[in-house]
């Protein structure tokens, strides 16, 4: 009982006690969640009562509380915060966890008492949020084996087990490789091109290393500006062949056996449970609901893009000749020509953006458009501790001064947190509790003598993420596993893009877009500026985008189980987009923590299925004002709220009085007569 993770946390809402828990505590923990959340199996089915919905599924829902809350803990933090100690405990934690959840669906005593009571029950007695939770744990328990032989199941819960550590593996190898590696420079020359802030940043991590001069790793903040502005062509060269290898290496922190492996044990977990493939297997849980349609819609998308991509490129090779001296296009130019095209066509200096977006002066109007839209109130909190000191907690509350949610915000990268940004959950919402999100980035950090100073990518990151997060906090529904979050997953990316439109809206700048030195707002030709930013090459955007969906689905069709060569597959499949030589050393997958780690395989075409989603849902928000509160909680009330308690397209259209228009997107990107 000394361990906290086996005790209430006496904390203000049950925070997590984040300073008083040990690596050492999880693996025992959670354990002893397991062999707990065992006996309330037990106890749900030796109740002598007939089966019914309330007496079986509430009781279901709630099964292992102590295991989830103590497992999100974990996980989240190996991705955070990690140790040595915690990858070893989520390693040696995962198979346990997934041979406990396949023992829960594979059990035919729980099973017969689920198909009693769908096969029983009179829907009309029963709300929609329980007729949802009746639908999706049946379809749970038969899309996860239920229905399988004895043998098949045992060979279940063997794929899972491996897919749950070949997961970890995985992302543990891609944050081993990124941080490997780091460019050192001690000449002044070679920094020509680089801003202020990003040589400011790299002589203090060349400081943090004991080095001399500057240091450049592939963390975002630093990569990005790096190939963007070094003038240097053979030292973008260096940088873009390191980010292209990692995972792909002939070290211990190669990926590809795990890929091959991965796609492999996928295909075959779908054919076991009666499916073609993984892609099949996903898409019947989907808005798509088959790779007919997303293929169908990509196309579609493709057609609408390609001759402005087309147009986009012949553009870059003009001002190639200039600028590369007439050699061919590599890809460690793209985004340094992209950078100096953007400077002609719009004459838009990223950098120039900068001064406007300090960190906390976004975040401060962040809340305050928020606080608009839907009456929330963030107060900063020092009581509620973080999991790092760079983390910042914050209490949130409605307009009513009731407690809304916990919230954490993590903006800066370091040792131990892997790339990117993403929103999580340390404690879901249900009826009974508020829940407790996290919003973690890898932004620019401040120097000695600048603030974090934002780039506009990064700030729309920001709105991104935080709109991810209002689905987590905004959450209100019985049962956990229906909320926030909790939705199709081809759904869950429309909240956050939606929350990327107000970075391009004057009406919104005006509130946090200020000089950090002179408080003047952004100037009205940024703003104009901007507007045509949101536009530029959106031709080869999309198509990028694009190439990322089709090369997802490609690892699983019905034919992923017939690669061999990864490399070779990858070739093929981006063959179409390919525009620069392809370089031998590099690949994406074996970095491509989005379908190897995260949750996206055969879903990274959600991307751009939600923004046609988001798009028409914003035409709707310009038509009423962009700040307009009834507009929002009418949102809120037909979407955040609402978490997955119903199929999405009803919530969507409860929302916006119909089915999403494509065309609302095509206008957007400016690809409408492309």
């Amino acid at each position: 009982m000394n361990n906290p993770l086996l005790l209430p946390f006496e904390t203000p809402y049950q925070a997590a006690p984040f300073s008083k828990i040990k690596p050492e505590h999880f693996l025992p923990a959670i354990e002893e969640s397991i062999r707990l959340a065992k006996e309330e199996l037990e106890e749900l089915l030796s109740q002598p009562q007939t089966p019914t919905f309330q007496n079986t599924f509430p009781p279901l829902d709630t099964l292992g509380e102590l295991l989830n809350r103590n497992t999100s803990l974990l996980f989240n933090l190996n991705a955070s915060e990690t140790t040595e100690g915690i990858q070893k405990a989520a390693q040696l934690a995962a198979p346990l966890v997934t041979d406990f959840q396949n023992a829960l669906r594979l059990d035919s005593r729980l099973f017969d008492r689920i198909k009693f009571v769908y096969e029983n029950t009179d829907r009309s007695t029963l709300n929609a949020e329980e007729q949802t939770l009746l639908e999706k744990k049946y379809k749970g328990f038969t899309r996860n084996g239920a229905l399988l032989t004895e043998a098949g199941k045992k060979r279940l819960r063997s794929i899972d087990s491996t897919l749950a550590k070949h997961s970890l593996s995985f992302g543990k190898h891609v944050l081993a490789d990124t941080q490997a590696y780091f460019l050192h420079l001690t000449q002044e020359e070679d920094l020509k091109g680089l801003p202020k802030q990003v040589i400011e940043a790299a002589g203090i991590m060349a400081q943090h290393k004991g080095l001399e001069g500057w240091v450049f790793t592939l963390d975002f903040p630093s990569y990005v500006p790096f190939i963007t502005y070094a003038e240097n062509r053979s030292l973008r060269k260096k940088m873009v062949l390191a980010h292209g290898k990692r995972g792909f290496q002939n070290n211990k922190n190669n990926t590809i056996s795990l890929i091959i492996e991965i796609i492999k044990l996928r295909k075959e977990r779908a054919e076991l449970l009666g499916y073609s493939s993984h892609a099949s297997y996903a898409m019947e849980e989907r808005m798509a609901e088959s790779e007919e349609r997303v293929h169908s819609f990509l196309s579609l998308l493709y057609d609408k893009a390609a001759p402005a991509a087309n147009k986009e490129w012949n553009a870059l090779e003009q001002l190639a000749q200039t600028q590369l001296e007439g050699e061919p296009i590599q890809k460690w130019d793209t985004a340094f020509l992209t950078e100096k095209l953007k400077q002609k066509q719009i004459d838009l200096d990223e950098q120039e953006l900068k001064p406007y977006f300090e960190l906390t002066q976004v975040l401060k109007g962040l809340f305050a458009i928020v606080g608009q839209l839907y009456g929330l109130n963030f107060s900063f909190s020092k009581k509620i501790e973080g999991y790092h000191p760079d983390v910042q907690s914050y209490e949130v509350t409605n307009d009513k001064g009731a407690f809304v949610s916990l919230l954490y915000m993590d903006f800066f990268p370091r040792s131990g947190k892997r790339g990117g940004a993403w929103m999580t959950t340390y404690l879901s919402q249900n009826k009974k509790r508020r829940p407790h999100v996290s919003v973690v980035c890898n932004f620019t950090p401040p120097t000695k003598t600048t603030p974090s100073l934002l780039s506009f990518q990064e700030v729309t990151t920001l709105f991104h993420e935080f709109g991810h997060a209002l689905h987590g906090m905004l959450a209100n529904t019985t049962y956990a596993s229906l909320s926030g979050t909790n939705v199709y997953w081809d759904f869950v990316e429309l909240p956050s893009q939606l929350m990327e439109n107000w970075c391009f809206e004057k009406a919104a700048l005006e509130g946090f877009a200020r000089h950090y030195q002179t408080g003047k707002t952004l100037p009205e030709n940024l703003i104009v500026k901007l507007k045509k930013k949101a536009q530029f090459q959106q031709g080869l955007q999309t198509l990028r985008q694009l190439s990322f969906a089709l090369l997802d689905l490609s690892f699983h069709n019905d034919k992923a189980n017939e690669i061999e060569d990864v490399k070779d597959h990858e070739m093929k499949v981006m063959a179409p987009f390919q525009r620069t030589p392809s370089i031998p050393e590099n690949i994406i997958c074996t970095a491509f923590s989005h379908i190897f780690q995260g949750g996206y395989a055969a879903g990274y075409y959600s991307y751009k299925w939600a923004e046609v989603l988001d798009a028409d849902a914003f035409e709707y928000f310009k038509e009423q004002g962009i700040l307009n509160p009834k507009t929002a909680k009418e949102f809120a009330s037909s979407i955040l709220s609402k978490g997955g308690t119903e199929h999405p397209m009803k919530l969507y259209k409860r929302f916006r009085g119909k089915e999403p228009n494509i065309e609302a997107l095509l206008n957007r990107s400016g690809l409408i007569n492309a």
